[in-house]
This record gives structure tokens, sequence and C-alpha cells, in this order.
């Protein structure tokens, strides 16, 4: 979805996101405790939406910088919010912009990152591999790029899969049956490391690229 579509559905919602998501956005924190930050590592989210995750982030690892993209200014519009009202705004940095296009240097004074985070949002973004790519360029060297969308629903019951999707399908939310292939792909354009693997019966996916 481009800008004007994300706004159009998060212009409401954005207000009560974080509370209605938790439910089912699975895996975000077992993402947010194995990112390892360095000591004042620089941490980019794709996609960052309220910021809650990079609220978490800056929370759990104290010396990192950390900074967010996101298509929908509805929502940045929130992030700015929460991240002033809990102070962080000297370490939180969120900015506008489309995930397959955008220039890191201008919007945030660096071009590679120690940790690259996209969260439930490959599966929003219509060019999502465009945008894999783009995040994979910008891992620094010994850094990573972390993942966490829907999984396939493999060790679920056929109905929950089939209700999950179209309900999803609702949301213009698309889960990428092919990620692991596509991250594989990836990882190898770049020369870098990567593990693709499954949470709760199937139901979320977490990859990583490691650079060296």
């Amino acid at each position: 979805m481009n800008g004007a579509e994300m706004d159009a559905i998060y212009r409401v919602q954005r207000h009560f996101y974080d509370l209605t998501r938790k439910p089912y956005l699975l895996g975000r924190d077992v993402l947010i405790r194995e990112l390892a930050v360095p000591y004042e590592g620089k941490v980019l989210e794709i996609g960052c939406g309220t910021a809650r995750n990079l609220i978490a982030i800056a929370r759990r690892y104290p010396s990192a910088q950390c900074y967010g993209l996101d298509v929908s200014a509805q929502m940045l519009t929130t992030a700015r919010a929460s991240i002033i009202r809990e102070d962080l705004e000297q370490r939180i940095w969120v900015e506008l912009g489309d995930a397959t296009r955008f220039d890191p240097m201008a919007l945030f004074g660096a071009a590679q990152f120690d940790r690259v985070v996209i969260s439930y949002a490959l599966s929003m973004i219509p060019d999502w591999e465009a945008a894999l790519a783009a995040a994979a360029g910008l891992i620094a060297p010994g850094g990573s790029l972390h993942i966490a969308d829907f999984g396939g629903q493999a060790g679920m019951p056929g109905w929950f899969r089939k209700g999950l999707f179209a309900w999803l399908d609702m949301f213009s939310v698309t889960p990428r049956l092919d990620l692991a292939e596509k991250v594989d792909a990836v990882a190898r354009r770049y020369g870098h490391a990567c593990e693709v693997r499954s949470l709760y019966r199937g139901y979320a996916a977490l990859a990583e690229l490691r650079a060296y």
C-alpha cells in the first residue's frame, strides 16, 4: 500500500493499534530479545508504525541509537507522540519514507546500521522483495537484518489458516509464503549468512541475515 492508503486505514486505528495487535503479531518480542545490539549500535526499523518496537529496543539496549521509517504520516504522528511521552526523543528518530526507495544518509545521517528490523511490514508492502533487498544493503559489516512476519501456518488447522488469511486480506495483508526462499536468495546475492525459522506451529516466521 502507498502512503495515502496506509493513512486512510490507520487514521483512526493508530490510536488503538498496539493494544489490538499484541495478541496476533507474535514473535516481535522474540526478535527484540535476540537483537543483541552492540554498544552504541545503530538500529533501523523499516515500517516502524507507532514506534512500539523502537521504544522496546531503546529500553532493552540503553546505548542504542534507534531510527524508524514508515510510509504513513498518520502512524508517525502517533510514533512521535509516544517517543516524547517515553522521554526518548534523544535516542529515537522517525521519518517518512518508502521502504523500497529512500536515502538513509539524507534522513538519518547514516548509510548503514548495525541492526535492521522489519516487523510485520513485508506482508503489507506491495514490492516486498525490493524492500527486502534494500534492507539487506543497509547492514553494516558484522551487522544483521531481522525479520518477523506471518508464517505459512503449516502446523495450524486448515480452518484456522483459511480464516486468518481471509481476515488479513481485508486489511491488504498478504503473508509471504516464499519468505524463506527470497531471504536465502538475497543473502546469497550479498554474501550474507541467513537463517529462517518458524514459531508457534508456523504461525510466525523469523528470519535473520548476517553480514560478515
